[in-house]
């Protein structure tokens, strides 16, 4: 067999370089239609600078020419939009628009952040506000983008998908011209007749999973259609999850509820504690459920460099679906929500929630509750309010409202340093700090209030004959006088522990997960499988011997395509082998080379 780098006498190809030239149509049509694209990617093609040409004259000529002007730069423009480079730009400006919206503070996730940024920010807010950088993910700039950049796919998927369907359905092209043009070549001489050469390259090339048919001299195969089906998949993925993330944005919810134990939750807007959704959400739209936090359990490292590590952290909770759901138990773990529906109730904090009881001048209970504590530190170390609202009257009898800055340790430490703080989260040694006012709580003007801090503008705190301030630590079951036959405070023994529950609701989540994983196999299929065709045409030569020429061609370079050349022409070489006396028999000749070797670039 002789090979690709023989001369320009022989009529082969003399080098890699001048194959490399005829890759596609070559200039004088030789390759035809064998030649033609390996891909469905759109050709750039050159537009002129006027769509309409020359202006006839009168006014139905303005208007045709003006017609065609219209015509060509609206599908100039649609090329460009469709493009690969403008889809890249498109989400390279698409990444860049979520940066601020990850350093900014956004309305819809916390508007007060927002509003605490524009007072702090006297220039920038307005500024920051004009740009809708306080709400970018649905801004006019960054829907244009996202529109855009869906459309941009769109567009160029739908017409490569009919036209990669269309190469399906169809046969690979018959062979060109003259083989020995195109980037690897083999060519050898056999005693075989030519159509037993066809047939068994043909059986070769089906079990190589190729797809081959006999036309006219030639087998005509090629492989590689998973590198397309990959390319267009990776396309598609991106559109799902670009629907998918839209459609989550437009109808998320999520809300906070925090529940002490005992206590209870059903799923309407007004039991939440805070509360955001999507554009187009509705309260139709939440599952209808409810549940009862039955009991929290925390355990934590006792020992070791890891000491106050939660070791176990769960809700025991019973709940139900629908109004007349049968009641269910389970059990609600960090990173293991409760699903119900659409919904999914996940376990985010926890915390203490002392039980407190309080009692006016004449002993009556006006006050009986657990009150949650906001944690401070990783040892819960936990600051609070308890308000007194209603039912209390003063010695004189005249009607007041109560409030007590709490303080609380799990695990008290501190003692004769004036101050206190936890050193373990577990309940080991539990204290209570308080210090109370009496006045106007200032509930009542309806302005809403942090429920862990006083509002002590129209209060006066409590103090003893001396003018101290009354204050105390008070452990399990002990009681802080009030002076002035004001009452008194009781911290209970029993203490119970509250839980954070983040009910959320954003329907195609899984749609962009599935996206997300065709797209890495997608990408993955369109950068490791490469596109080829092979012909192997065996004709009978002018002195009656069969010659045999096989030649490759691949959509990009890559030194593969050879390599299987080579290993396809010896398996056809052991059917159809070199004719003995088709060797030259000039001593200093060199051997046939094996088409497994001599196949190349």
């Amino acid at each position: 067999m002789s090979t690709t780098d023989t001369d320009t006498g022989t009529g082969r190809t003399k080098d890699p370089a001048a194959a490399k030239r005829h890759i596609g149509v070559s200039a004088d049509g030789e390759l035809g239609e064998a030649g033609s694209q390996l891909s469905t990617a759109p050709v750039d093609t050159a537009v002129p600078g006027s769509f309409g040409g020359s202006r006839a004259p009168g006014v139905l000529g303005s208007l045709t020419w003006t017609g065609r002007e219209v015509v060509g730069w609206a599908r100039w423009f649609w090329r460009q939009l469709t493009s690969m480079r403008v889809a890249l730009i498109l989400l390279f400006l698409l990444s860049l628009g979520a940066i601020p919206g990850s350093l900014i503070p956004q309305s819809g996730t916390d508007a007060q952040k927002v509003a605490d940024f524009k007072d702090a920010h006297s220039i920038l807010g307005p500024v920051y506000d004009k740009l809708g950088l306080f709400h970018v993910y649905s801004s006019v700039w960054f829907s244009a983008i996202y529109i855009l950049l869906f459309v941009s796919l769109i567009g160029c998927i739908v017409p490569r998908t009919w036209q990669f369907v269309g190469q399906l359905r169809g046969r690979p092209p018959g062979a060109p011209k003259r083989l020995n043009r195109l980037p690897a070549y083999a060519t050898w001489r056999t005693g075989a007749e030519p159509e037993q050469v066809r047939e068994a390259a043909l059986k070769i090339l089906k079990q190589r999973r190729f797809r081959a048919h006999i036309e006219k001299d030639a087998v005509a195969a090629e492989k590689g259609y998973l590198r397309e089906t990959g390319n267009l998949l990776f396309h598609i993925a991106l559109i799902v999850m670009l629907v998918a993330f839209a459609w989550g944005q437009l109808f998320k919810s999520e809300g906070n509820k925090l529940i002490v134990e005992g206590d209870g939750f059903s799923n309407t807007i007004s039991q939440y504690d805070d509360f955001k959704s999507g554009n187009l959400f509705s309260t139709d739209d939440l599952t209808p459920f409810s549940f009862n936090l039955k009991k929290f359990t925390g355990t934590y490292e006792r020992t070791g460099p890891n000491k106050g590590t939660p070791r176990t952290y769960q809700a025991a909770i019973t709940y139900s679906v629908g109004a007349y759901g049968k009641e269910k138990k389970t059990t609600v773990k960090v990173n293991e929500p409760l699903r119900i529906g659409d919904s999914k109730v996940y376990l985010t904090a926890h915390g203490y929630a002392p039980v407190v009881t309080v009692r006016d001048g004449k002993g009556n209970v006006v006050y009986h509750d657990a009150v949650p504590m906001l944690p401070l530190d990783s040892n819960v170390t936990s600051q609070g309010a308890i308000k007194v609202m209603d039912g209390y009257k003063n010695a004189q009898g005249t009607t007041e409202q109560l409030g007590f800055s709490a303080f609380f340790v799990p695990t008290f430490a501190g003692a004769g340093k004036g101050d206190m703080f936890s050193q373990f989260p577990a309940l080991d040694f539990p204290v209570l700090a308080l210090s109370g006012y009496h006045g106007s709580l200032g509930v009542d003007a309806g302005i809403p209030q942090n429920v862990y801090q006083l509002d002590t503008s129209k209060m006066k705190q409590f103090k003893d004959a001396k003018g101290n301030i009354v204050k105390a630590r008070l452990l399990p079951g002990e009681t802080m006088k009030l002076p002035n036959g004001a009452g008194s405070i009781t911290f209970d023994k029993g203490i119970k522990e509250w839980a954070n529950f983040q009910v959320t609701q954003q329907p195609g989540s899984d749609w962009a997960l599935t996206g997300a994983f065709t797209a890495i196999f997608g990408l993955a299929g369109s950068l490791f499988i490469q596109r080829r065709r092979v012909w192997v045409r065996a004709t009978t030569g002018a002195d009656g011997v069969t010659v045999v020429e096989m030649a490759g061609l691949g959509r990009s370079e890559s030194a593969k395509l050879p390599e299987e050349l080579g290993d396809l022409a010896a398996l056809v070489h052991e059917q159809a082998p070199t004719k003995p006396d088709a060797v030259e028999s000039d001593p200093d000749a060199e051997p046939s080379v094996p088409a497994a070797e001599g196949a190349e670039k």
